[in-house]
């Protein structure tokens, strides 16, 4: 497993991380056990990052971590988490975001007491708060850090304006938002912004919520619980045009014999050494053929490809529903 730096000259962490959320929250339930044991066996396998969050199942996912990681020396280990406010909906659509600095420090003490850890090597608010200034936010985690708490900064799903706000107060160490082949809008204005400020991307969504895992199908029932199943990509009226993307990648991937899942994490790998993908492998199958992805080569002849084959003009539907977009500023 090869190692990317986080920010400049920042600490190197494992070229592809862990995301956990899904063994505690929005896809469904989670087989426990599986989980552990698919942490255990990243760690095996050389990944170093493990990305959590407080909000994932209300604690659920850091103490699931923590058990996961127990015996494990602490510096092998990097644990970026999130944190968020108390509020949602049964929806589970966020209803209310508090980012300010007494909070920010109440949330620290409970998730330093349910991983069973000294410090976070990277803290980030989920959310930004509209009420609250970035500044006065960061300024606290700042403050974390100068206390030993906290060692790195990092953002989420925050634009332009937000970034350089938050870096004129204290070093932002990597911004982590959605980036696929199916979702790339940051090139356009954030990814230029992250590279003049050398700051890191931090990509989730690497498989576009399972659609580029090459395993969906349009006959695919989602549970209940399954938050995807009101996602409008995942639709009736948007699923075939989107998996007809997924079979043309599937050319490709089986001449490089490949899986469509490793073809879709290499193409966010060959972004640029600083672009670090999170994988969200629930079961140790699927981190099986996530990690593979570091035997797997794309060249300047198969990004551009790529890029034919999977248009994103022609991806159809938003992930998230309209009342969700106001967060990302």
């Amino acid at each position: 497993m090869k190692k990317r730096a986080i920010g400049v000259n920042g600490p190197l962490v494992s070229e592809i991380g862990l995301g956990c959320m899904g063994m505690s929250w929005l896809y469904g339930k989670a087989d426990r056990s599986e989980s552990i044991a698919t942490i255990y066996e990243a760690l095996e396998r050389g990944i170093t990052l493990f990305d959590t969050g407080d909000l994932y199942g209300d604690g659920h996912n850091e103490l699931l971590l923590r058990e996961a990681l127990q015996g494990t020396q602490r510096d092998n280990a990097f644990i970026a988490v999130k944190f968020d406010g108390k509020f949602h909906s049964p929806d589970k659509n966020y209803v209310e975001v508090d980012t300010c600095p007494s909070t920010v420090k109440n949330f620290l003490k409970d998730t330093l007491k349910r991983l069973g850890v000294e410090y976070i090597d990277l803290y980030q608010p989920a959310r930004v708060d509209p009420n609250i200034p970035i500044e006065e936010t960061v300024g606290a985690i700042s403050d974390l850090v100068k206390e030993g708490y906290v060692r790195h900064i990092g953002l989420s799903e925050v634009g332009m304006d937000t970034i350089r706000r938050a870096h004129a107060v204290h070093p932002i160490s990597w911004l982590q938002i959605e980036y696929s082949l199916f979702n790339r809008g940051i090139e356009l204005n954030i990814l230029p912004t992250l590279r003049e400020l050398g700051i890191s991307l931090s990509a989730y969504g690497v498989l576009s919520r399972g659609l580029l895992s090459g395993n969906w199908t349009k006959e695919r029932v989602i549970g209940s619980e399954d938050v995807r199943g009101k996602a409008p990509r995942f639709t009736s009226e948007n699923i075939e045009k989107n998996l007809a993307l997924v079979e043309a990648l599937r050319e490709i991937a089986e001449e490089k014999q490949a899986t469509v899942a490793q073809m879709a994490i290499a193409w966010v790998i060959s972004q640029g050494e600083d672009v670090i993908p999170l994988i969200g492998a629930r079961k140790r199958s699927q981190l099986y053929e996530s990690v593979g992805v570091v035997n797997l080569k794309l060249g300047s002849n198969d990004l551009t490809r790529i890029d034919k084959a999977v248009p994103s003009e022609l991806v159809s539907g938003e992930y998230y529903a309209k009342p969700r977009k106001k967060w990302f500023i």
